[in-house]
């Protein structure tokens, strides 16, 4: 099992920027996609950005948030962050970090707890 511990969220104003931070802890060796969904009230939960771990760590982002958002990843401190820059109010949302382990084809997936992201003047 993984466990998971966003850090970041916070209020902005438009335009501004922010860093989401996730530590992993327990079976990280054999994560093999790393990513970062959010949750804006009344809406379904959307993949933002994902890192796989195969293939030299290649990223997927939303086409809403491409150009603005990075993911990134350091494996020597386990963990996966999001910077956002341009952030929009409609960015607003609870931000969840998410990983996933395939392991003999099964996908063992665990989630953060949330962390909320505000962006308003």
């Amino acid at each position: 099992q993984v466990q998971l511990v966003e850090s970041g969220g916070g209020l902005v104003q438009p335009g501004g920027s922010l860093r989401l931070s996730c530590a992993a802890s327990g079976r990280i060796f054999s994560i093999d996609v790393m990513g970062w969904y959010r949750q804006a009230p009344g809406k379904q939960r959307e993949r933002v950005a994902i890192i796989v771990s195969a293939g030299g760590g290649s990223t997927y982002y939303a086409d809403s948030v491409k150009g603005r958002f990075t993911i990134s990843r350091d494996n020597a401190k386990n963990t996966v962050y999001l910077q956002m820059s341009s952030l929009k109010p409609e960015d607003t949302a609870v931000y969840y970090c998410k990983t996933v382990r395939v392991v003999s084809g099964t996908p063992f997936v665990s989630w953060g707890q949330g962390t909320q992201v505000t962006v308003s003047s």
